[in-house]
């Protein structure tokens, strides 16, 4: 069998949809995030808008989903220190951009980080806000992601208003990252158990607890990454799982495909198995 048709089997019959965040890329382009998941069988791509030109683009956007047949099912918003400027320096115009971007490409699903401290205007509004832009972008979910405290030099601040956790302020959607999990020393678990009904959306990297983001490929740290992907069939889960992991590391594109086909046959198999509550 082809590898083409292969892929797309795996495709239609997955439970939940896989994608790769084309952040799991860097620093190849977006571009390659949607080559590599079509070679690798990924169900979509999740696209990180950033400062390729490519990743701002509907049209572009669609000529590779089109071209390699994956489609875009998630859209993170640019909201890292490195993307304050992409679009415009307004966070809301950022997040109301970002809502063109996946309504253009049919993407159910907006990855939107808490305000950063220095955003003061931001935050106060912060919660309304996102009730608001979630009324007027009704087909879309606003899945806001947990963060994490920043340590430095034994010391340690929160860099986000209101705070890193989005369930102690509460919102509509949420995107459950156990990267973050692990750079916050947060059971993973209790926090999909907090963010119940809401939980829309998935980042699946690991990470060992060491105080930092790791983005580790999934069972390569020590966060409960394969109980977690086991029970969202049991917590009526009907959102997608983005691989997010850190490559820039490797040292060749052949070792960057294995850490992401790893990944995805990680995703797979315990996406399959039976939680205690489905068995």
């Amino acid at each position: 069998m082809p590898s083409s048709t292969r892929a797309t089997l795996v495709r239609v019959t997955s439970r939940v949809p896989v994608l790769l965040s084309s952040s799991s890329v860097f620093p190849e382009p977006t571009a390659a995030a949607f080559q590599l998941a079509a070679a690798l069988g990924y169900d979509g791509v999740e696209v990180m808008v950033w400062t390729d030109a490519v990743s701002q683009d509907a049209g572009a956007l669609r000529g590779l989903a089109a071209h390699y047949g994956v489609p875009v099912l998630s859209v993170h918003a640019p909201c890292l220190l490195v993307t304050q400027r992409v679009w415009s320096p307004d966070p809301w115009e950022r997040l109301r951009k970002a809502a063109e971007l996946a309504e253009s490409l049919e993407a159910p699903t907006v990855v939107v980080h808490p305000p950063f401290t220095w955003q003061r205007d931001y935050a106060r509004g912060f919660a309304d806000g996102m009730a608001e832009i979630g009324r007027r972008h009704g087909g879309l979910r606003f899945a806001v992601e947990n963060m994490y405290p920043v340590r430095m030099a034994g010391r340690q601040f929160v860099p986000y208003l209101p705070g890193w956790d989005p369930t102690d302020t509460g919102y509509d959607a949420y995107t459950l990252d156990l990267s973050h999990c692990a750079a916050s020393h947060t059971d993973a678990l209790a926090m999909a158990d907090r963010m119940a009904d809401r939980l829309a959306h998935v980042h699946l990297g690991d990470g060992t607890g060491e105080g930092r983001d790791e983005h580790l490929v999934p069972g390569r740290g020590n966060q409960p990454c394969a109980e977690l992907l086991s029970s969202l069939a049991g917590r009526g889960f009907t959102g997608s799982v983005a691989v997010e992991v850190a490559t820039r590391g490797a040292k060749s594109r052949a070792v960057r495909e294995a850490d992401l086909r790893a990944a995805l046959e990680f995703a797979r198999q315990h996406l399959a198995a039976p939680s205690p509550v489905d068995a």
